[in-house]
């Protein structure tokens, strides 16, 4: 992604400016920007102080952090299950129940079953 020109303070002060009465038109030729880049920021930043846009990007960085984690656990459990499905055993989640063959001394674990 292109790593904007403007810092997260420059932005708010931008912003802020526009709230002050400056006209949007005025603002970007001052600044340099186009008129769908400040609706934007305005709707991005709108109502916020610096804080909050700190807040705002940690959270961002651990939401993608746990994306991250998500699609390699879900990765790990999609070779377990084609490793599993080649050597000819049957994969039952528990959620299968006793209709699918399952016999009562029978054991789960993390969803397969081991006989």
């Amino acid at each position: 992604m292109k790593k904007s020109r403007f810092s997260d303070s420059q932005i708010i002060g931008i912003l802020k400016q526009a709230e002050a009465g400056v006209t949007v038109p005025a603002l970007c030729r001052e600044h340099g920007i186009s008129s769908a880049t400040f609706y934007k920021w305005r709707s991005k930043y709108g109502g916020m102080d610096a804080s909050l846009i700190g807040k705002m990007k940690e959270l961002e960085i651990e939401n993608t952090k746990l994306k991250k984690m998500y699609a390699e656990a879900q990765l790990a459990a999609e070779v377990l299950k084609e490793a599993l499905s080649k050597n000819g055993k049957a994969i039952r989640s528990p959620e299968d129940g006793p209709e699918s063959g399952r016999k009562d001394g029978d054991e789960y674990s993390a969803g397969v079953l081991l006989v």
